[in-house]
């Protein structure tokens, strides 16, 4: 009988541990998170801090999908299918014009340059603005490069009539570039960089960068956004991504090698040593700047997101111009200690 209630028990024990194993469980908060396009050395932050345990850490399950654009992801938070992802501001700041209330918010801006730029072979001689009349041009429909370049077109006092826009899918612009079918392509710098060296090309010798933030538009750009519904219902699991992103961040910055590893785990066809070049030319490029080396990652500047909000309101006549609340909220922000930009890999 001693031995029936000693199993007893073990067994009460074994089932009660189970229970409050599943409840454990239970407790984790599921974000569904949507990337800006394909799966990149630039999203590597987001699956570092899945693999290291950082969204578990906090009580997420973050299931993270690719993504169509990076305007695309606040259409898709905005219907409901996502509670958050990696996104371009400007596209909030559209949203938070025409439909206030429905909008995502960014709540960690992590490409605090803008990738915008037009590329072109050195040997077609574009080499500023001006140079851009009697081209043509090749654009992807819908991403931020395209829709901006009639406000870039305004800011450089360039005539549209003269600029020949041919529409084309992403993955057609650098082989095009490179055929001289376009004389120049409308692209994110930290994708068509690397697509031209995965094509055999040099992106430094042998082609000329137009940078949109070089000439006029002091955009801010991707960062990581969420649903107001998850704010206003979870703001402890907001909070919790965000730390787990701005650390595997930071990691990431320190050691691009093990960011590449990693995007190569997560997509065997992609180039482990190319991603990790792309890690570093993004945080040298876009992330690290004097303002975040002042603020910490992750913040704005009131005074320069004020006006990038006048500017879109500009250039897409927006009928109402938000309040940067509506589309930036810093509240969620670990202390500025732990969000120090380190010093770039030499």
């Amino acid at each position: 009988m001693l031995k029936r209630l000693c199993l007893g028990t073990v067994a009460g024990l074994a089932l009660a541990g189970l229970a409050f194993s599943g409840a454990v469980q239970a407790q984790e908060t599921t974000i569904k998170f949507t990337l800006g396009w394909k799966t990149q050395g630039s999203d590597a932050a987001f699956f570092v801090a899945r693999d290291k345990g950082y969204y578990k850490a906090e009580g997420l399950n973050v299931v993270i999908d690719q993504g169509e654009g990076s305007g695309a992801t606040v259409t898709r938070i905005m219907g409901g299918a996502y509670d958050a992802g990696f996104g371009d501001v400007n596209a909030i700041i559209q949203n938070a014009a025409t439909k206030p209330g429905e909008n995502p918010v960014m709540v960690y801006m992590i490409w605090n340059r803008p990738p915008f730029a037009i590329s072109s072979k050195k040997a077609t001689g574009i080499t500023k603005p001006k140079d851009l009349e009697g081209r043509t041009l090749g654009g992807a429909p819908g991403t931020p490069t395209t829709r901006l370049l009639e406000v870039f077109a305004r800011k450089n006092e360039l005539d549209m009539g003269k600029i020949k826009l041919t529409s084309m899918a992403p993955n057609l612009q650098e082989p095009l570039l490179i055929k001289g079918d376009i004389d120049g392509a409308l692209v994110f710098n930290i994708t068509s960089y690397f697509n031209l060296l995965l094509n055999r090309q040099d992106p430094e010798k042998d082609f000329n960068w137009l940078t949109f933030g070089d000439f006029g538009l002091d955009l801010y750009s991707n960062g990581l956004m969420v649903s107001q519904k998850l704010i206003k219902e979870n703001p402890k699991a907001v909070a919790g991504l965000v730390r787990a992103i701005n650390k595997a961040m930071l990691e990431l910055a320190a050691n691009p090698a093990e960011g590449g590893k990693v995007m190569n785990r997560v997509e065997p066809t992609v180039n482990a040593e190319i991603e990790a070049k792309r890690i570093e030319f993004t945080y040298k490029a876009h992330m690290l700047t004097p303002e975040t080396e002042k603020l910490g990652a992750g913040d704005v500047s009131d005074e320069r997101m004020t006006k990038a909000i006048a500017q879109i309101g500009e250039a897409f006549d927006l009928k109402s111009t938000p309040k940067i609340e509506e589309v930036f909220n810093r509240s969620f922000l670990p202390p500025q200690a732990e969000r120090k930009m380190p010093a770039p890999k030499s």
